[in-house]
């Protein structure tokens, strides 16, 4: 699987307060964009595949959805996920 728990403690303990630290804002978006980067290459393989398609544009809903809550709350730590991360918005 590409997502496994070894994974999953990395993206946390890089963009999380530790590797246990799955509820942050951060941690999130880091693990959203992880799928969303896998998932865009499958679609792209695979053209007719309109479930992922889907799951794909929900889990872009997702993230967008947290990055305007961290925007709301703390705008200095949705501008360095931003960079971090390296999103266009």
């Amino acid at each position: 699987m590409y997502l496994d728990s070894e994974k999953k403690q990395e993206i946390f303990g890089t963009y999380g307060k530790s590797n246990s630290d799955t509820g942050s804002c951060e941690s999130q978006i880091a693990l959203f964009s992880y799928r969303i980067a896998h998932l865009t290459e499958h679609v792209k393989a695979n053209r007719k595949d309109h479930m992922t398609e889907r799951a794909l544009v929900m889990l872009v809903g997702k993230r967008r959805a947290l990055l305007n809550y961290l925007k709301s709350r703390d705008i200095e730590r949705y501008r360095a996920i931003v960079k971090k991360l390296g999103l266009r918005k």
